[in-house]
């Protein structure tokens, strides 16, 4: 066997799995919505996990946004983590200030129960990098600008990192999950 051929089969088994793994990453709910809204939430993650689809799931995903090349694929920009949770814990430092402020036996639990508590906890870490000055008092109020204020900041660092870099983090997300707020191209 020529060494062409054997760059050739390496370099299409290497794709074949950076796109198994980009399918199994992929949040389901982005298969709903390209395959049949109607599927069950098990139905979708045999699909998702059946090592023989994930490669055609994922061309799915990508669509047209181009072919997936070995150059192309460069390190996870999340190093795995889910971008939600990176979400959070930027949205959790922006308004580290108010989290700090919500002590009261009521309002505490409640904001730890919506951005959770490794989110609160890192915010109060880095109370010297908050940004936010205006004062959120109301815990569910509060969430709802951490998790905008902490999408926004993944999509300004994503729009630092190449185009697949982006779609692989953005994929990870629930379809349409802060369009608004990561304020880049998103899938």
């Amino acid at each position: 066997m020529s060494t062409t051929a054997t760059k050739t089969n390496r370099s299409f088994t290497l794709a074949a799995d950076r796109l198994r793994e980009l399918a199994a990453s992929a949040d389901p709910g982005r298969f709903a919505g390209l395959l049949d809204p109607l599927l069950s939430p098990s139905t979708l993650a045999r699909l998702q996990q059946s090592a023989r689809l994930q490669p055609r799931l994922a061309e799915l995903l990508l669509g047209s946004k181009g072919e997936v090349s070995c150059g192309d694929w460069s390190e996870d920009a999340l190093l795995g983590h889910d971008p939600r949770r990176a979400a959070l814990l930027a949205g959790g430092i922006w308004h580290a200030r108010s989290i700090l402020k919500l002590f009261s036996r009521h309002d505490l639990p409640v904001l730890v129960e919506l951005i959770g508590a490794e989110a609160h906890a890192f915010a109060v870490r880095h109370l010297s990098c908050a940004v936010a000055t205006a004062p959120i008092a109301d815990p569910e109020q509060l969430s709802r600008q951490i998790e905008y204020d902490g999408h926004a900041c993944l999509g300004a660092w994503l729009e630092e990192t190449s185009s697949l870099a982006r779609i692989r983090v953005l994929l990870r997300l629930p379809a349409g999950t802060g369009r608004r707020e990561l304020n880049c191209r998103a899938p």
